[in-house]
């Protein structure tokens, strides 16, 4: 069985002691491929993912300016991710979007950084990773003005809608990656959208070191536990989780790689 993490926070504290290990442990049961989002701890330094990408073959990289970081960007940050997205081993812009529930930037600014990055993802031909909280409307409005259906493509990071969300997303061409939620008890809402989401819409990821699924729940996470989340899904679905696990590969490789190919 093979695995891919299409979302971890592999860089900073979290890791610093035991990375290698961690890679190991992933390796070991069936991970063979991890995507490092690269938003770090925002501008102007963005390329935490692309330094893991670089240390590791199987690892692969986003770049992008998180919601929580939007204050911190300027003009220097648009020409500086321009230049990034070009890296041969980065495969999105992301992760990005809008978040209302710290609201650590103004929801305005959120917005302006938002639109900005679409416009790059745009002209990069990259896929977008979209984080939302406690903003479906805000994200939906402005991907209905700025971002084109039949473009390159995105993910709905970190899935924490119920169907009518799903339904939303999958109409505008997004692939849905669940993560840890959706083995928690009462996420109601995201176990009846894992259930109708396509399977070849589905990805799967840890966004290590948050969100642990159980049985790890309340421990820092880490890119093998998506096994955990990839089998609970599975239950879910009615499917078996070698399918599974083979099906949701395959989305992220179609999804991602093109434009990574085309640069190398």
């Amino acid at each position: 069985m093979e695995l891919i993490d299409t979302h971890c926070h592999l860089d900073g504290n979290s890791f610093a002691h035991d990375l290698e290990q961690v890679v190991e442990r992933a390796l070991a049961a069936g991970v063979t491929t991890m995507v490092a989002i690269g938003s770090g701890d925002g501008p102007p330094d963005l390329e935490a993912g692309i330094r893991l990408a670089e240390a590791y073959p199987f690892i692969y990289a986003t770049v992008g300016v998180h919601p929580h970081e939007a204050s911190k960007a300027d003009e220097s940050t648009w020409t500086e991710l321009r230049s990034l997205a070009s890296h041969p081993k980065v495969v999105a812009i992301g992760e990005i979007g809008l978040d209302y529930h710290y609201n650590f930037s103004p929801p305005e600014v959120q917005r302006d950084v938002f639109v900005r990055q679409l416009e790059i993802a745009r002209e990069s031909n990259l896929p977008i990773v979209i984080h939302t909280r406690e903003a479906w409307e805000d994200t939906f409005s402005l991907l209905e003005s700025h971002w084109p259906t039949a473009g390159p493509g995105g993910i709905m990071h970190c899935f924490s809608g119920g169907p009518a969300e799903a339904e939303r997303s999958l109409a505008m061409g997004f692939h849905i990656s669940f993560s840890g939620i959706v083995t928690y008890p009462k996420a109601t809402e995201v176990h009846e959208a894992a259930r109708i989401v396509p399977l070849d819409r589905i990805l799967v990821e840890t966004d290590a070191p948050y969100l642990a699924p159980v049985p790890y729940r309340g421990k820092r996470n880490e890119p093998a536990y998506v096994v955990e989340t990839a089998r609970r899904l599975a239950e879910f679905r009615g499917e078996q989780l070698e399918a599974l696990a083979s099906a949701a590969s395959a989305n992220w490789r179609r999804l991602c790689l093109p434009a990574a190919k085309a640069k190398g």
